[in-house]
């Protein structure tokens, strides 16, 4: 079941890499709801989080701790919100949403259409922080 997010891990398809250990990866969404918003994606390929091998299951949040902080700390937010829905990609992925109201969480809104260079920025204020 190779997806979009398989090739991203392969490195077929560039990403704007946030994070990355031998489980897990975090990239910005290149299609966010709001400025910071980044996927963590586990390496196994399987479409349902709760279908992952228990070891996914157990470290996803402890991966993406760190990641949360440095988008609290980077991006004009309240926190950092999570959000774990599945449907646009047959990969399983959680969401980091930098909030400051639940709206902020809101996946039917529009799509942000940001440039590469404002996607590089985020990126770089995210990866100060960590």
């Amino acid at each position: 079941m190779a997806s979009i997010f398989s090739k991203i891990i392969s490195g077929e398809i560039p990403s704007f890499k946030i994070a990355e250990d031998e489980h897990f990866i975090a990239f910005l969404d290149t299609s966010p709801i709001v400025k910071g918003h980044v996927l963590v994606v586990p390496k196994c390929e399987v479409d349902k989080l709760f279908e992952a091998e228990d070891v996914y299951l157990s470290s996803i949040l402890l991966f993406a701790k760190p990641i949360a902080k440095a988008i609290e700390m980077s991006m004009p937010c309240k926190r950092c919100g999570i959000s774990v829905i599945g449907l646009e990609v047959p990969h399983a992925h959680m969401h980091l949403v930098p909030i400051n109201t639940a709206d902020d969480l809101n996946f039917t809104r529009p799509k942000l259409s940001l440039s590469t260079s404002e996607l590089k920025e985020i990126q770089e204020a995210i990866l100060r922080q960590l």
